[in-house]
């Protein structure tokens, strides 16, 4: 499989068997999130891991859309206490974005499934979340990612569509056709 494909691989799995991840599993994840992109150097995220069953169901219902039985969840939490500039503390939500498509990927690498469950900015989830886990004030939960080993396969897919592309100038479309000269090879 290509290094792009991997991105394809990845689906929202809402089934999970039962086995419990790895501490590497649950590191490499954590590593792979930390690789992700911060406006100016930031790091902005803090990562909540629950293991625990009692906390997992009670997560469960702190989530409308967050019934998934899986073993482990990872909530992405952006910090704000230590960002003093007004300008700088917006792109929390970005980097911790970035964070988290980083653990959706790196997961599919090692053959675990996900879901990722919207948090922040619904104050009535939010709260609910932070309650939960003790999140203190100043750092904001912004999703819960659901991570196992998935008991249902999704094939590849991507949801490319031209209709999407515009060049130039917004709403100005163009037919997407790659000469032979610009498509990418292997050497690339």
């Amino acid at each position: 499989m290509s290094d792009i494909d991997w991105i394809f691989r990845r689906r929202s799995i809402r089934k999970f068997t039962e086995q419990r991840l790895t501490t590497e599993q649950i590191t490499r994840l954590l590593e792979a999130a930390m690789a992700a992109p911060s406006a100016m150097n930031l790091k902005p995220w803090k990562f909540v891991v629950i293991q625990s069953p009692e906390l997992l169901k009670k997560l469960q219902k702190a989530l409308p859309f967050g019934k998934m039985n899986a073993p482990c969840a990872i909530v992405v939490c952006g910090d704000l206490r230590s960002i003093k500039k007004t300008v700088i503390e917006r792109f929390w939500v970005q980097d911790c974005s970035a964070a988290t498509q980083n653990i959706l990927l790196a997961a599919t690498t090692l053959g675990l499934g996900t879901v990722w469950c919207g948090v922040h900015p619904i104050n009535t989830i939010d709260k609910a979340v932070r309650e939960t886990l003790e999140i203190p004030q100043g750092v904001v939960p912004l999703n819960v990612v659901f991570v196992g080993y998935p008991a249902e396969d999704k094939p590849a897919r991507t949801q490319f569509s031209e209709k999407n592309v515009y060049f130039e100038k917004f709403g100005n479309l163009q037919e997407i056709a790659l000469s032979n000269e610009a498509k990418p090879t292997d050497e690339d």
